[in-house]
């Protein structure tokens, strides 16, 4: 496990090196038949960590500083599942969960508006008891479909946030190819059938390559946003993960690349 998710970048990282920070509760988390026993353990390590006399790295952090190591651990979750390694994603979903304890503990220290870990667990799961009516509340319809699922935790997620409009909330800062499939899929569960055409104010179909808009007049950018946004949009309706297969794709071609170099040595 990566020590506080820095390990890939030793010299940030003072207790991922040999010898830094010998400050640990004990050598090893221990052996319990009591459920989340180790959480709790790891919830001690990373306040020992953190407390005076612990690690100087661990202690300088903040959840700002730490946003890049978050998204790092994601992304290396979600390899290791499309990879179909089950060591590695067991690590991998340590290391996000030592972000999400680590972001605890500071949180824990704010001397205005603290929280635990425990007030997150609490918060996720009574958010998740409200969300599934049909589970756990008492004169819902039972047995809806996935999708009939899917709109029913829209529809009480904007009602709880208030929400305007079926977009509000989506991240900014999320890759541009996840968001805008993630807005054609609110609006399609929201039952807008929404056209990508006639939303880009296109005058007829979305151009599926250069041939199909020489009659256009617009910047090449402009007619290479409007396919990706149809093959967004494409991936929502099949059901599939545009960014997954993209990282596939990708990877095929790496692939390539690889056995070509190897077939070609310098």
């Amino acid at each position: 496990m990566k020590a506080a998710g820095a390990e890939a970048d030793a010299p940030q990282s003072a207790h991922s090196r040999t010898g830094s920070c010998q400050s640990s509760p004990a050598a090893g988390a221990p052996e319990s038949a009591e459920p989340l026993a180790a959480v709790a353990y790891l919830v001690q390590v990373m306040a020992r960590l953190r407390a005076p006399g612990g690690c100087p790295w661990d202690a300088q952090q903040t959840h700002d500083s730490l946003v890049q190591y978050l998204l790092e651990e994601a992304y290396e979750a979600a390899e290791a599942i499309e990879h179909g390694d089950r060591a590695d994603l067991r690590e991998e979903l340590g290391d996000v969960l030592l972000q999400v304890v680590f972001h605890a503990t500071i949180g824990a220290e704010d001397p205005d508006d603290p929280f635990s870990l425990d007030d997150l667990a609490r918060g996720v799961a009574n958010k998740l008891v409200r969300r599934h009516p049909h589970v756990f509340a008492a004169g819902e319809p039972t047995g809806v479909s996935a999708e009939q699922s899917y709109q029913r935790w829209d529809q009480i997620k904007a009602e709880e946030k208030s929400r305007a409009s079926v977009l509000d909330g989506i991240p900014v800062a999320q890759s541009p190819l996840a968001r805008a499939q993630k807005v054609v899929g609110r609006a399609r569960r929201a039952g807008l059938n929404l056209d990508v055409a006639a939303a880009l104010d296109l005058p007829g179909p979305v151009p599926t390559g250069p041939a199909d808009s020489a009659s256009r007049v617009a910047r090449p950018g402009e007619l290479l946003g409007e396919r990706l946004v149809a093959l967004a949009a494409e991936a929502d309706a099949a059901g599939l993960d545009a960014e997954k297969e993209l990282r596939s794709a990708t990877r095929r071609i790496e692939s390539r690349i690889k056995e070509v170099e190897g077939n070609n040595p310098k």
